[in-house]
């Protein structure tokens, strides 16, 4: 810990004052690693955390006197620890506002005392102990540069000496050192991916925005000023006594379409604090925000107009200092070849290739796709004088211009320019790429399918024989790019009479440069030639590479604007070419960012819903919704997406389209539902929309995929009981059961399996799914099944085995021996299953004996060692029926080798469902006498001890289970007295369950057969609680309290009669 602090952690120093932490995410990362080692070391190694420090930690705390409870005596300003070391001192002291803590147990008390202010108090405890190996161990333990030699020491002194401290010592100094070595691994992390800014750094990027502010229209801001103009030597503008935070300096920034901005600077990064205090000549320094790498990050996520504008001045915000040069270079040779426009593309892609090839040689991959960007926007600058004049690009109408060229073409554009020789032209450079989102943060929904995360886009290695298409369409592009409108036109059409589903045509597209001037083409004001691109780009946008490219090329943001246009046939075509294309999160990303979820959303109002003979106009209306649930259902794999189409009211026209009968639009509709299904949000909509009645109809439909997402959907719902209500109440139920015989489908398969394990929930919905059959079916699809599916299936029996008789027909259709053999597998969400389905199978006896012959048992118990805290759990819950209905139960647990001392060393966890369900196998393991007293040996009663202070009722019921359950072999009852776990179970008869309450009472009868056990209980005040509960209606409770009154009252007469005579 010394050598993280000293190497990893980022301190900072106002003149010569003591080191402090700054406010970073890697400070805070490494603060959080601490606190989590010192909140679970009493746990972990409770004989190290009662050693006692060389010197006490010493710190100024934030904690008041009032947070201290039990185990501290309180008076007045002071506090110190029941809990005192061998010279009589306490292990905690807090007088005024200083703190002294001397042991690890403490230290971990204290933390669960802080709570949300634990954060700050171990950064106060590690400023004002910069080493605190020192204190903890001695000065011999020191952090030291070079060869560190103590760890020699300490292995010559424990040889020479067996003084049993001088090995606590060693194993608390090794346990340092690991944390320290995770520390620096962790700090390694973060410093590798940081970029840490300094004063200068930001003073460019201000200068450079200033560049791009003002009054104007393109203006990306209004206007960016510093808050204070006085400068100190080292460029930082914040006052002192924020440097030493790591904050540099404050701006003021107006944005065109938000309010004021007040962003702080720093170290670490960009961030929004509280702006400037009323009457006060000052700010609020508090973070308000995330923290951003740079100002214009910031920015992009803060102010959609600065997006908007900054993307126009992409290439001018980014531009590589080499380019003037390379510009000059290109023009010479351009004015050798004069004429020969081919010839000047040829050498331009050359160029383009040799500075991508050497630029993947030195950089990562997303270096390697920033270059790529402004290779294609130098392309463009050279080629700026062979642009046809209806391709709108503003960075080309001055370099058009310029040339003078007498011919004209006579397609109408939306920027007027001077024309040029169609017959000149042969190269269309692309006239739009934006890569805004390129330097934007990446995340997106955690839950996004596989193809989210399509692989680079690479060039396929082409065969020397191309074959007729390539040629076709290379003569095609020549009347494409260069043509007047009537030509391009025709070109379009000859185009799509190819086979444009075929690869070979989809690149032969791409590579002879016709993309980007299908793009540049949607840009235009003629109809005919938008249509037909569209139509071309809609077909061609199936291919992955594709798809990246219109990406890149800006094609999406054309299109989004497209979706405004009056003709119902041109939004139609756009909708379903963003559909193909934003299947990737960038694309996905772009759709949002330039409002194309609200323009989606609104192509849902239609007025055709429900109509059973349509008129054309209304057909027509049903066919733009189709297109617009398309797109949305491919965006909706975004989390950020769904919420913005929450925010359109997409759900409430969803749910409109949801009655109508055609399944062309119904899929789509229901595929954007059952995505959208993951957020709470739209699972309470689709409830109380009166939505799932119409799922359940679908059904029974003919088309296969609009089943298989009606049953999706349903399976995502059915988390929510009254969702499983509806479904029950709807019908839905039945043509779920009769779907499973469709075995050969296996997407539709796992969605209706889910679907039946949610519903499964339910014990009403169980006794349907018996009616139907269900079980049996579920038996039968248990083998040569994807893993998918099983895991739903498992989980089905699992949850219909709450019914006897479905445990009984598990076994007899033979569920019994793949349930078994599935316990070897390596998907954890089938482990959790399958050893849920085992353990609610074995709690019947004629399935135990299966079971165990089959070697159940023990495939279950070595389930125990998965690092999986889910299938620890849900294995260690199957092991208890196992145990209490096996005939030899004893030593059956006694044959597996180190078992006991595996399920006992679980009590270590830190997860309360691997506790509950441990504490719950260890009762029944604990009712076998010498199972009891071999785990008695691995120290359970210690370790259950340490787990007394827990307010989780389910795990206090177990817990005092398996107490009651020790308490009868041997000094266990003195132990758990020794150990302090009476006075905690005391407080578990306050609880509100009724089952804690006899669980508790029944260990506290053990309890108090041991004479110091009473006195503990009758100082905390038992005997009134047990009072009320000698009443309970529950004869277990009645007795347990009764008999725990009893021992007590003996004892105190037996005290008065000692005393009295």
């Amino acid at each position: 810990m010394g050598a993280a602090l000293a190497r990893a952690a980022q301190w900072t120093a106002a003149g010569s004052g003591p080191g402090t932490l700054e406010i970073t995410p890697l400070n805070e990362s490494l603060l959080n690693q601490i606190i989590k080692f010192a909140e679970g070391f009493s746990t972990r190694h409770p004989q190290e955390a009662a050693f006692v420090f060389r010197e006490p930690l010493e710190w100024k705390t934030q904690l008041n006197c009032s947070v201290f409870g039990e185990g501290y005596d309180v008076n007045g300003a002071t506090v110190q620890s029941e809990a005192k070391g061998k010279d009589g001192q306490p292990l905690l002291l807090l007088t005024a506002s200083t703190l002294r803590v001397q042991s690890f147990d403490q230290l971990c008390c204290l933390l669960q005392i802080a709570m949300e202010k634990k954060l700050k108090e171990a950064q106060a405890c590690l400023e004002a102990n910069r080493d605190p190996i020192v204190k903890i161990l001695g000065p011999e333990y020191g952090t030291v540069e070079g060869e560190d030699m103590s760890m020699l020491h300490l292995l010559d002194k424990v040889k020479k000496d067996d003084d049993p401290e001088t090995e606590v010592k060693m194993k608390i100094f090794l346990l340092l050192r690991q944390l320290d070595l995770q520390l620096l691994n962790s700090s390694l992390k973060h410093i590798s991916q940081d970029v840490r800014l300094n004063p200068a750094a930001i003073d460019n990027e201000v200068n450079l925005l200033k560049n791009f502010s003002g009054k104007g229209e393109g203006t990306v801001l209004e206007s960016l000023e510093y808050t204070s103009d006085y400068m100190f030597s080292n460029g930082c503008r914040a006052p002192p006594w924020r440097q030493v935070h790591g904050e540099i300096c404050y701006l003021v920034i107006k944005p065109h379409d938000t309010d004021p901005l007040y962003i702080t600077c720093s170290t670490a990064g960009v961030f929004l604090n509280g702006g400037q205090l009323k009457g006060k000549d000052d700010i609020d320094y508090e973070r308000k925000s995330d923290v951003y790498k740079d100002i214009v990050t910031f920015l992009r996520e803060r102010s959609p107009r600065f997006l908007e504008n900054m993307a126009k001045q992409e290439y001018r915000f980014f531009k590589e200092p080499t380019h003037e040069n390379n510009y000059q270079r290109m023009e010479i040779v351009e004015s050798k070849v004069s004429g020969q426009s081919q010839d000047l593309y040829n050498i331009t892609e050359k160029n383009v290739c040799e500075k991508m090839k050497s630029s993947a040689a030195r950089r990562r991959s997303m270096d390697k796709k920033k270059l790529e960007m402004s290779m294609k926007w130098r392309s463009m600058g050279l080629a700026a004088s062979h642009r046809p004049k209806y391709f709108s690009d503003k960075a080309t109408k001055k370099d058009i211009e310029e040339e003078g060229r007498s011919s004209t073409v006579s397609l109408k554009t939306k920027k007027k320019a001077s024309g040029i020789s169609s017959g000149s032209v042969k190269i269309q450079p692309a006239s739009r790429c934006k890569t805004s989102g390129r330097f934007e943060d990446t995340s997106e929904s955690s839950s996004e399918p596989e193809e989210d995360e399509e692989q680079p886009v690479h060039h396929q290695e082409r065969s020397t024989d191309l074959p007729s298409e390539y040629w076709g369409i290379q003569k095609l592009a020549k009347y494409l790019k260069g043509g007047n409108p009537t030509a391009t036109v025709i070109a379009l059409c000859l185009m799509r009479d190819f086979n444009l589903a075929q690869e070979t045509c989809q690149l032969a597209i791409k590579d002879l440069g016709c993309l980007e001037v299908l793009i540049n083409l949607l840009d235009t004001e003629e109809i005919k030639c938008q249509i037909g691109s569209l139509k071309i780009l809609k077909e061609i946008s199936q291919n992955i590479l594709i798809r990246h490219a219109i990406a890149d090329l800006g094609g999406l943001q054309i299109m989004v604007k497209i979706l405004d246009s009056p003709d119902k046939d041109l939004k139609c075509l756009a909708a379903e070419t963003i559909a193909n294309v934003a299947r990737f999160k960038l694309a996905r990303r772009t759709v949002r960012q330039h409002g194309g979820i609200k323009r989606l959303v609104g192509l849902l109002e239609g007025i055709s819903v429900g109509s059973t003979s349509p008129t054309p106009y209304q057909a027509n209306d049903t066919e733009i919704a189709r297109c617009g649930a398309l797109a949305l259902w491919s965006c909706s794999k975004s989390t950020k997406n769904k919420e913005a189409i929450r925010k359109a009211g997409g759900i409430p026209l969803l749910a409109r389209w949801l009655k109508c009968s055609h399944a062309s639009i119904l899929t789509p509709v229901v595929g954007t539902l059952q995505e959208c299904a993951s957020e709470p949000s739209y699972r309470l909509a689709i409830r109380t929309e009166g939505m799932i009645e119409n799922l359940v109809k679908n059904l029974s439909s003919e088309h296969e995929e609009l089943q298989m997402h009606c049953a999706s959907a349903i399976f995502k719902c059915a988390e929510d009981k009254e969702t499983r209500d509806l479904v029950r109440q709807h019908g839905g139920l039945q043509p779920l059961s009769v779907l499973l015989g469709n075995s050969e489908n296996k997407q539709l398969l796992a969605a209706v399996t889910g679907a039946i394990w949610k519903c499964a929930i339910s014990g009403e919905n169980v006794s349907k799914f018996r009616e139907y059959k269900t079980v049996e079916a579920l038996v039968g699809l248990l083998t040569d099944q994807p893993e998918e599916v099983l895991v739903n299936i498992v989980g089905a029996l699992g949850e219909c085995c709450q019914e006897p008789i479905n445990r009984s027909i598990i076994r007899k259709c033979g569920g019994i021996p793949p349930l078994v053999k599935y316990l070897t597998g390596t998907d954890q969400a089938l482990l959790v299953n399958v050893t849920k389905a085992v353990g609610a199978c074995a709690t019947e006896p004629e399935n135990m004996m299966i079971i165990d012959r089959l070697d159940g048992v023990r495939l279950l118990w070595s389930l125990l060692k998965n690092p999986n805290p889910d299938v620890q759990a849900s294995a260690a819950w199957a092991i208890c029926p196992c145990i209490e209905n096996a005939k030899d139960a004893g030593e059956m647990v006694r044959s597996f080798v180190g078992g006991l001392e595996l399920i006992v060393n679980l009590l270590k966890s830190n997860n309360k469902e691997v506790l509950a369900s441990v504490c719950a196998a260890i009762t029944n393991i604990a009712k076998d006498e010498e199972n009891l007293a071999v785990i008695t040996d691995h120290g359970v009663v210690p370790l259950l001890s340490k787990l007394a202070n827990t307010n989780n009722d389910k795990l206090r019921r177990h817990l005092a289970e398996a107490i009651s359950h020790c308490c009868k072999w041997g000094s266990n009852r003195v132990t758990f007295g020794e150990t302090k776990a009476v006075a905690p179970l005391v407080r578990y008869l306050k609880s509100n369950d009724p089952s804690v309450h006899r669980a508790t009472a029944q260990a506290l009868y053990e309890l108090s057969e041991d004479p110091n056990n009473c006195i503990t209980m009758h100082e905390n005040g038992v005997v009134k609680l047990l009072l009320a509960m000698v009443g309970s209606t529950d004869e277990t409770l009645q007795e347990a309290a009764a008999g725990c009154i009893a021992n007590i009252r003996r004892l105190a007469l037996a005290t008065e009669k000692a005393k009295y005579g």
